[in-house]
């Protein structure tokens, strides 16, 4: 054997070791105790596959820059140099990616994808929370250890292989080279058969805990590159039209002109106020529903927030359409889903002309408070371009000091934003958003004076649905954070008028253990339950609402709630009218999964999920007030598949055809 395709073999025996102890400890990491034994062999075996694909790129550079006499890897001292540089280059990469997603698998349960490219468009806000939150230089330091290691072995089996025998006919050393390049070949088509191994191969596993195991950092990035085209097709928009159309209430369908405008008038005004009610809209950062007091959580994180819910109207089954702060501030303000696949519709500069039912909201102040910057992800873009006489309050105005990357603490935004509510003389609209409840997790030290940290043994704390402490105590200190803005909104005159509206922007994926059905933990609806209530004591009698609701219902909510005509052209609807007519039982609420490419529907108990690579569908048992059925999963209803596709075709189509127009006049 040639000293070259000796050394080749035994890089690719090592890295291939390498990258499945990397597996194996991902799954000690991050392993899910419902996850059969049965189900890791075959995400370890197609994730050796996946590795293979990488090695095997690598080496097939190496055959083919290695043969030739002046590069060649055994030819001259300069040129060994040269590719040791070329190892460590290769190795240092590995190491990178396996620790972004590592971090990246922990925090959002995804494994690394193009997405993440996105946080390039605000890098220095990215770094700063990468700093805070992770240990930079030990990690630097692993990584260069690692490379170091590598580089070691590397030149280890290159003396090793340059010590033993080679072929001294040529024709005997060509062949092998040939071969050699055929296998590598072979190992990045991935199979023998007609069709590629591909990325989309690791959900046909039907687990997706085994589908994110198996998956290879590298390979599902690069594959996910190939979703960053967007756009719309008018043929699938008109094809789901009339269904879409139904769904949103439609009174004159067109579907040649593929209008989903329509107007709302004026609800007759409440004998509880005689005056326009003000709006809070408080978007809360990580709100899960299953770390949450309101679903029975063992630790019982948020008391005060689920008494605001028994005093209030409460949405109990509502979810966000994506995970993502800046896609969740998108879908509840224009209150379509941001289903862009790579770059949040925020960053797109196409995108950004928006109408938002609050422009509606004539004769109103509007007002925008966030403790840190309104540049992260262009929110500000959106914000300034799409709401008529804005005024934002970000880092610059506040007094409060910052205490970490996302800004002031969230009580010093609610306390500040409480002083500008109270000098307000004519009705508002204010936005709240949250971000305390996201790495690093920072509380203030005199808060501690207050508010108490608590120890818990880390078996509760998993039984929780928690990873660590500080997430646990950062989770409670934002039930604190409510609790001191109620408290100090009781006492201003502006409180007995205002309805106050809570949603969380998103969930975190992770194990709901024994608080919710297997689907929560399976099919990742922890990252999308969300709390969401319509507080305001004076004006709305409580009650806790089991119908389906979502992110998107938010606005179409809230305007008829104040009795305002308005223009709704998203994909919601007034959630209390539904609940009038049919008590919400035809409700739905539209998911998708950026990483995985599925794309899901919500409707009564069921969830239905399509595929898009691969067009598999899926129908799970989803309702959590009653037992699953045997098995969990059913054939999925023609009329439901057809619905998910239309919503997701649908919000194409309306992303580029939703222009802010002009804001609605008439009699309340």
């Amino acid at each position: 054997m040639p000293t070259l395709i000796r050394w080749i073999f035994s890089l690719t025996i090592f890295f291939l070791l390498v990258l499945t102890g990397l597996r194996v400890g991902t799954y000690w990491a991050v392993k899910h105790d419902s996850v059969a034994a049965a189900q890791l062999w075959p995400a370890f075996v197609l994730g050796a596959r996946f590795d293979l694909r990488v090695v095997a790129t690598a080496m097939l550079v190496l055959v083919a820059l290695g043969a030739w006499p002046r590069i060649g890897a055994f030819r001259h001292p300069a040129a060994r140099r040269s590719w040791v540089v070329v190892w460590a280059t290769f190795s240092a990469g590995l190491a990178f990616i396996y620790v972004a997603d590592f971090l990246h698998y922990r925090y959002l349960g995804q494994r690394l994808n193009a997405s993440a490219l996105g946080l390039l468009a605000d890098a220095r806000i990215s770094a700063a929370m990468v700093w805070e939150t992770y240990p930079v230089l030990r990690l630097l330091l692993a990584i260069g250890l690692a490379t170091a290691g590598c580089v070691v072995v590397a030149g280890r089996l290159h003396r090793w292989a340059a010590a033993g025998p080679v072929p001294e006919r040529r024709w005997l050393r060509g062949l092998w080279y040939a071969a050699t390049g055929l296998a590598c070949a072979v190992g990045i088509f991935g199979s023998v058969n007609q069709y590629p191994l591909r990325w989309s191969d690791a959900f046909n596993l039907r687990s997706d805990f085994g589908a994110q195991l198996a998956l290879n950092p590298v390979e599902s990035f690069l594959s996910s590159l190939s979703f960053r085209a967007s756009g719309y097709d008018a043929k699938q928009v008109g094809s789901h039209y009339l269904r879409m159309a139904a769904y949103l209430g439609l009174t004159h369908p067109d579907p040649a002109r593929l209008p989903f405008e329509r107007t709302v008038a004026a609800r007759v005004p409440s004998a509880a106020s005689a005056r326009p009610p003000n709006v809070v809209l408080v978007i809360c950062e990580s709100f899960s529903a299953y770390k949450s007091s309101m679903w029975g959580n063992p630790l019982d994180t948020t008391p005060f927030f689920a008494e605001l819910c028994r005093q209030g109207v409460f949405f109990d089954n509502c979810y966000t359409p994506h995970v993502g702060t800046a896609r969740g501030v998108w879908a509840t303000l224009t209150g379509i889903p941001d289903v862009e696949m790579v770059e949040t519709a925020s960053r797109n500069p196409t995108l950004v002309d928006q109408h938002s039912i609050i422009n509606d909201f004539v004769g109103y102040e509007k007002l925008y408070f966030l403790g840190g910057s309104t540049s992260w992800a262009n929110i500000r873009g959106v914000l300034t371009n799409n709401i008529a006489g804005l005024q934002i309050f970000e880092t610059g105005y506040f007094k409060s000091p910052r205490v970490d990357v996302w800004g002031i603490s969230d009580k010093s935004l609610f306390l500040e934003a409480h002083d500008v509510l109270r000098a307000q003389t004519k009705p508002f609209f204010a936005v709240i958003q949250t971000a305390g409840n996201h790495r690093p997790y920072t509380i203030p030290r005199e808060d501690l004076k207050e508010f108490s940290l608590v120890e818990v043994a880390d078996a509760a704390l998993k039984a929780a649905g928690f990873d660590s402490l500080a997430e646990l105590n950062a989770f409670r200190y934002s039930d604190y954070t409510i609790r001191k803005f109620i408290e100090a909104a009781k006492q201003a005159p502006y409180f007995e008028n205002t309805l106050f509206v809570f949603v969380g922007d998103h969930g975190i994926g992770g194990n709901a253990g024994a608080m919710f059905p297997p689907a929560w933990t399976d099919q990742r609806l922890t990252c999308y339950h969300v709390p969401l209530l319509f507080y305001a004591p004076k004006l709305l009698a409580p009650q806790r609402l089991h119908a389906v609701a979502s992110q998107v219902d938010v606005m179409p909510t809230l305007a008829a709630l104040s009795g305002l005509p308005h223009r709704n052209t998203t994909l919601g609807r007034d959630l209390l009218r539904q609940q009038q007519l049919d008590g919400g039982r035809s409700n739905a609420a539209f998911i998708v999964d950026h990483n995985t490419k599925t794309i899901g529907l919500i409707r009564e108990s069921h969830y239905a999920t399509h595929h898009l690579p691969t067009g598999r569908h899926e129908l799970v048992w989803a309702d959590f007030t009653r037992p699953m059925p045997a098995g969990g999963v059913e054939s999925m209803p023609d009329e439901q598949a057809a619905l998910t596709r239309g919503f997701y075709e649908t919000a194409r189509f309306l992303l580029r055809n939703n222009k802010k127009t002009e804001p609605m006049k008439g009699p309340r």
